[in-house]
């Protein structure tokens, strides 16, 4: 596992040194949904900080496993009634979709963690994220209610090939230039996983969300 996440690190500075970017602003989230906890462990203790899970109840159980100073990202759908566990853990919250979740968002002691806005480039029924053409309407009602957006997040469709995702990584790269006209704090993009994260570094990710190239084929997605 060690060699695989020093492989991906390489390959994230081969492909920023392409696109003629600095790697040290690319974070690398290691997406552990079903890595062992011994895996998640030697990730951790290869260096690895920033750590991403798509349940409520795997990322409360894996918090607890590891040090203090590990990040914690939730990757996925994430129901209203789910929020009181997530939210005092996560260190950035990457699938904001609906306003509906960003009321709940604000529920709690303190500020909430920072948050990005999911865009269903695809507009597949089948995964979460606001339309494209809804999701300054969506950054505007969280960032009125109090909500740091920090950024955008997609996942694109699957395709044959990691070129394939690149149309959409440029998509979303432009859609974040567009609402940062009116929010200047919304600079982030979260894209890219194991088939297609170079592809997503040559078009701007600064956040990558990668399990199954970090931690084997075990993984089931990613």
């Amino acid at each position: 596992m060690a060699t695989a996440l020093r492989t991906v690190r390489a390959a994230v500075a081969a492909a920023a040194a392409r696109a003629g970017r600095d790697p040290r602003g690319i974070t690398l989230v290691g997406v552990s949904k079903y890595a062992t906890d011994e895996a998640v462990r030697a990730a951790y203790d290869e260096g690895l900080r920033d750590f991403g899970e798509n349940r409520a109840e795997e990322l409360v159980a894996r918090a607890a496993l590891l040090p203090g100073d590990v990040r914690w990202h939730f990757v996925g759908t994430l129901q209203g009634n789910k929020v009181r566990r997530v939210r005092p853990i996560t260190h950035l919250l990457h699938s904001l979709d609906r306003a509906e979740l960003a009321g709940y968002w604000m529920k709690g002691p303190g500020a909430p963690p920072p948050a990005l806005v999911q865009v269903n480039l695809g507009l597949e029924p089948q995964k979460g994220g606001v339309a494209p053409g809804d999701a300054l309407e969506l950054v505007s009602t969280a960032i009125g209610l109090g909500i740091d957006v920090r950024g955008l997040m997609t996942v694109p469709p699957v395709g044959d090939s990691a070129e394939a995702s690149r149309p959409y990584f440029n998509e979303l790269r432009r859609l974040r230039d567009q609402i940062g006209e009116s929010h200047p704090a919304v600079v982030e993009l979260s894209m890219g996983m194991t088939d297609d994260f170079e592809v997503a570094v040559e078009e701007g990710a600064s956040v990558l969300r990668v399990g199954r190239a970090i931690f084997g084929p075990f993984h089931d997605g990613d």
